[in-house]
């Protein structure tokens, strides 16, 4: 996993919320921009602040445990 602050690389990110976030305050959601390499992540409320970013196996397991159920 790498974390990662709004001052580096990372232009040219796609970033989207999943269709099922459903919030009384939309802004409280997490966001992705996925690339070839990996699944960048955000704090929708702090789009300028730390990303994290993790290999798409590594989000397709953690997706597949919390979608458990």
């Amino acid at each position: 996993m790498i974390r990662e602050t709004s001052a580096q690389g990372n232009s040219g990110l796609k970033w989207f919320k999943s269709s099922y976030s459903d919030s009384s305050n939309p802004s409280d959601c997490v966001e992705i921009a996925p690339t070839p390499t990996a699944i960048h992540i955000r704090d929708s409320k702090k789009p300028g602040g730390a990303r994290l970013a993790t290999a798409p196996a590594a989000w397709a397991a953690f997706v597949g445990f919390v979608t458990q159920g």
